[in-house]
């Protein structure tokens, strides 16, 4: 079992940034691949980032690709979120989760088992 704790969002301006962070219970974190997605209203969740068990390979989605960097720390059971020159189209709830690394398709809902409860990310315009 592993919980989920997102922190870090809040209300920016287009153009600036923010640092989202993910803390994990348990002993086994470095076991679980990790990713981030977002769910804007009336839209379904979708994938933002995701990292490997070590950090060693990173994937994003094309529409965060070159602003948004995720990194772990396994020393600190946390999962990062660096999001850079944010836009309105941005603007969503925020949640990490943790998958089995054996799942095939990193970037789907259906291979995370564990989720947070979500940080909203305001972007104004």
């Amino acid at each position: 079992q592993v919980q989920l704790v997102e922190s870090g969002g809040g209300l920016v301006q287009a153009g600036g940034s923010l640092r989202l962070s993910c803390a994990a219970s348990g002993r086994t974190f470095s076991s679980y691949r990790m990713g981030w997605f977002r769910q804007a209203p009336g839209n379904e969740r979708e994938f933002v980032a995701g990292i490997s068990r070590s950090g060693s390979s990173t994937y994003y989605a094309d529409s965060v690709k070159g602003r948004f960097t995720i990194s772990r720390d396994n020393a600190k059971n946390t999962v990062y979120l660096q999001m850079n020159s944010l836009k309105p189209e941005d603007t969503a709830v925020y949640y990490c989760a943790a998958g089995a690394p054996s799942y095939l398709l990193p970037r789907a809902t259906s291979s995370y088992d564990y989720w947070g409860q979500g940080t909203q990310v305001t972007v104004s315009s």
